[in-house]
């Protein structure tokens, strides 16, 4: 994680009700970059209150919208006149937090993972950081609940960071649909799982799944609470997570409101009458008297757009100069999507061989060629074919080496037709360049656990391959000689992000990093 710098925080014009007050909030969730919310607190004299944790959905006006399918300062209303302290903040390119749109993602800057939702997901946490550091709030009693593109937020930082202590995310747990937008899509998010075995991470908390008749949660009292409530059964805890399905289109509408304010109080204020709650009718603000920019500027040093991403980058590289060798590697794996599987299946017909990793599904093909003395991986973008005409094959098999050549992923034989036409297709499945590394991987693994054990290899990539054979690598476990040509790994942030598809690689180190991890002998070399 980046090092969390300080918030900054300020709250200001505050607002009485009954029984509550509502404050504009700006926070500093990274140098030069601010989040905007609005502080509701309790009037009841005591010092420490439950806290919650309030993301908005994609509806116009965000945490301030208010009509009947939606009424974010409905929400925050009730729940202080409950006993809550509740901060509800932005999502990134609404209301008050402006410095980026909601929509920025492009391949450049997934290299540094800045993406709307890996930014909107570090402004929940360094949220989480402001509501648990208030004087009023008991930091042992924080939770969090939001609808929509909220519900994801809140499933999301429930996955990650272990102070959330209760839950409710609302209309958004399914198995049908993922999340519709920018912000709750990213590369590798869903790569082998979906969200409903990411909220089910939250287990054994208490968690309410809000579902609606007339959107994609409508099948989740029958199929995806009965999934989830599995794993509550793990921990002997089936009763701590509910569900509740409203009649209705998709909504964070009254009933669905009430359904949250119940759950909580019977929860953490253990109301013995939580069940009768109801919410109290209320006339909203207008917009410029609860929006923290209305009549103030963002601070002097608000930075634009593009330095807003140089800041992420920044912070990115910060916090992997102090990480040791194997938090690099780990992230490098990671960002790549590799798995080094213990074992490796084979299928061999002359010299013709097969390799799949068990219950992948993948199946490498490749030309393997025995010999005597330390076996060599040959990867050449064009295919085994080209690999065994080159004259690196050539020097190899003078030298009666044993060589597997590799037909990685689309690639000479391997070809075949994939559709990647979807706007979200690597939230999903890994990369092409991804799967070929994860080739190279596969066929490294083979070697190193056939025969004798583990024992040194050499790989030799060239051309385009020449990347691919540097990242499976430095990656690798293994202590493995690396032949490629170092031209061939001169390649540009602009050429990375058109040429090949390697989302997360700088936010990992990129080239220069994974060099790094090549044991100072087997450095690329001419």
């Amino acid at each position: 994680m980046p090092q969390k710098t300080p918030l900054h925080p300020q709250i200001f014009d505050r607002i009485e009700g009954d029984g509550y007050t509502i404050e504009k909030v700006l926070i500093e969730t990274m140098p030069g970059y601010y989040l905007g919310g609005n502080l509701y607190r309790p009037k009841d004299g005591k010092q420490k209150h439950p806290a919650v944790l309030n993301p908005h959905g994609h509806w116009q006006y965000g945490r301030l919208e208010n009509q009947p399918l939606y009424s974010g300062e409905s929400f925050g209303v009730t729940l202080a006149q409950l006993g809550f302290v509740v901060f509800a903040y932005d999502m990134v390119g609404y209301t008050d937090t402006i410095q980026t749109p909601h929509d920025f993602a492009n391949p450049a800057r997934q290299l540094w993972s800045f993406t709307p939702l890996g930014l909107q997901l570090w402004n929940s946490t360094r949220g989480l950081d402001f509501l648990s550091a208030l004087s009023d709030v008991d930091a042992q009693q924080i939770g969090m609940a939001g609808a929509s593109g909220g519900g994801t937020q809140t499933f999301l930082l429930t996955a990650i960071d272990d102070r959330i202590q209760f839950a409710a995310p609302v209309n958004m747990v399914s198995a049908m649909m993922q999340g519709g937008d920018v912000c709750e899509n990213a590369p590798g998010l869903r790569v082998g799982t979906n969200n409903v075995e990411i909220a089910a991470m939250f287990a054994p908390k208490p968690m309410l799944l809000v579902s609606a008749t007339g959107d994609w949660t409508q099948n989740v009292p029958r199929e995806e609470f009965p999934a989830i409530q599995a794993i509550y059964d793990l921990y002997g805890k089936r009763d701590d997570v509910e569900v509740v399905q409203i009649h209705e289109n998709h909504n964070f509408n009254q009933a669905s409101r009430e359904a949250v304010y119940r759950f909580f109080a019977k929860r953490v204020l253990k109301r013995s009458d939580a069940a009768s709650i109801v919410e109290k009718p209320m006339k909203a603000h207008k917009l410029q008297e609860m929006m923290a920019t209305s009549a103030r500027p963002l601070p002097a040093n608000a930075l634009s757009f593009e330095g807003v991403f140089d800041q992420w980058r920044l912070m990115g590289q910060d916090a992997l100069k102090s990480a040791s060798p194997g938090v690099k590697r780990t992230a490098l794996t990671l960002a790549l999507g590799v798995q080094w599987p213990d074992r490796v299946l084979s299928e061999q017909k002359g010299r013709e061989l097969t390799l799949g990793r068990p219950g992948a599904g993948d199946r490498v093909s490749a030309t393997y060629i025995p010999g005597r003395g330390t076996p060599a991986i040959v990867v050449d973008p064009a295919g085994a074919h080209a690999a065994l005409s080159s004259e690196t094959a050539r020097t190899l098999l003078a030298a009666h080496r044993p060589i597997l050549l590799l037909n990685v992923f689309q690639t000479s034989t391997a070809v075949a037709n994939r559709d990647r036409s979807g706007a979200y297709f690597v939230t999903y499945n890994v990369s092409d360049d991804q799967a070929r590394i994860q080739d190279i991987a596969t066929a490294i693994s083979f070697l190193e656990k056939s025969g004798a054990g583990v024992r040194l290899l050499d790989v030799y990539g060239t051309d385009r391959a020449a990347l691919w054979s540097l990242l499976a690598v430095a990656a690798s476990p293994y202590q493995i000689n690396l032949h490629v040509q170092d031209r061939d790994l001169n390649v540009s942030d602009a050429e990375l992000s058109t040429a090949f598809s390697l989302p997360g690689l700088n936010r990992a180190g990129g080239i220069a990093g994974a060099r790094q991890l090549l044991p100072g002998a087997m450095r690329p070399r001419d």
